[in-house]
């Protein structure tokens, strides 16, 4: 076919999961409550660092700013994807619409890589080298950390999107995914993306593969000085404050760079699908729940809040 006859693509058709029609309104009540507990979880993060100033720490500063990731990663994705999961056959969506769903994923997949790798520098100071913790981790380079994070995320989210306008896209209008993401677009194009390609892949490897490198060798460094502490009781306490973050790290890595780095003809779509809905969907739900549930500081803060209710409540009647 002539490139002057091809169609220029305006709408696209989401085929979201293969779910039979019978469970379509239970699938779709059980993602609309994961994403209710998920927003409220992370908002309760947010609140409770904020209410309470035994929270006031550099930790609990990356980990609200982790939550405005997840926050914005669920929104990004999840209501398009109960839309999707409503329609019978295909969900609809502009193609302005899809670039914009793919810019904001951008956002929060490049700032959750950054945060979660300056959470673990936090870890390190904090287990490391405790004397120079203060110092070096001050008010002052907290907020150059998160405000140079964030920064870079949109920097890179509206690179990706000048990279992608420069490729013509005329069809076919299908993704056969549940959300617009890089690789399902760049299939829909009638140019060459070989440099596009290139281009996202090198950014996945800097957003990626390098983080990946830093969390490792200072979870290195991190081991070897628990190990050097002679009681038991004494490791496990020290473990315990950068055992939530580990968790984490490992669900949200181990299944991005699976998706990004291993070859997609060695993944299957389904595979790829089920992936993708582990780090889109379970993984902001999930980090609230780790952290509030492995977190003695936390759970403190929530009996706190809960024991002036029930006092204000009783004093009332």
């Amino acid at each position: 076919m002539d490139k002057k006859n091809k169609t220029i693509i305006t709408v696209i058709y989401l085929l979201g999961f293969h779910i039979p029609h019978t469970a379509t309104f239970l699938v779709f009540f059980v993602f609309l409550l994961i994403y209710c507990v998920t927003i409220c979880g992370n908002l309760l993060i947010i609140s409770l660092v904020s209410y309470s100033k035994s929270l006031h720490s550099p930790m609990y500063f990356f980990l609200t700013q982790l939550s405005v990731s997840d926050i914005l990663l669920a929104s990004a994705v999840l209501p398009n994807m109960l839309h999707a999961i409503l329609e019978e056959n295909a969900a609809t969506i502009s193609f302005s619409n899809c670039i914009t769903q793919l810019y904001f994923f951008a956002v929060s997949e490049c700032s959750e890589c950054l945060l979660l790798t300056v959470m673990c520098y936090d870890r390190y100071l904090a287990i490391c080298k405790p004397l120079h913790y203060t110092l070096l981790m001050s008010h002052r380079f907290c907020w150059i950390t998160v405000i140079t994070s964030w920064s870079l995320s949109f920097l890179m989210a509206s690179f990706y999107n000048v990279v992608i306008s420069t490729i013509q896209f005329c069809g076919p209008n299908i993704i056969d995914h549940f959300f617009c993401e890089f690789d399902p677009i760049l299939k829909l194009s009638c140019s060459d993306t070989t440099i596009v390609q290139l281009v996202l892949t090198s950014t996945t490897v800097v957003f990626g593969f390098i983080p990946v490198i830093i969390i490792i060798v200072s979870y290195v460094y991190i081991i070897v000085t628990i190990f050097k502490i002679p009681t038991i009781t004494g490791r496990r306490k020290v473990f315990s404050t950068c055992s939530s973050h580990l968790i984490v790290v490992s669900m949200f890595y181990g299944t991005i760079l699976f998706v990004y780095l291993v070859p997609r003809r060695e993944q299957s779509l389904n595979i790829t699908k089920f992936v993708s809905l582990l780090y889109t969907v379970f993984t902001p739900l999930m980090n609230p729940i780790i952290y509030s549930l492995r977190n003695k500081d936390l759970k403190q803060v929530v009996g706190r809040i809960g024991n002036n209710f029930l006092k204000l409540l009783f004093h009332h009647y």
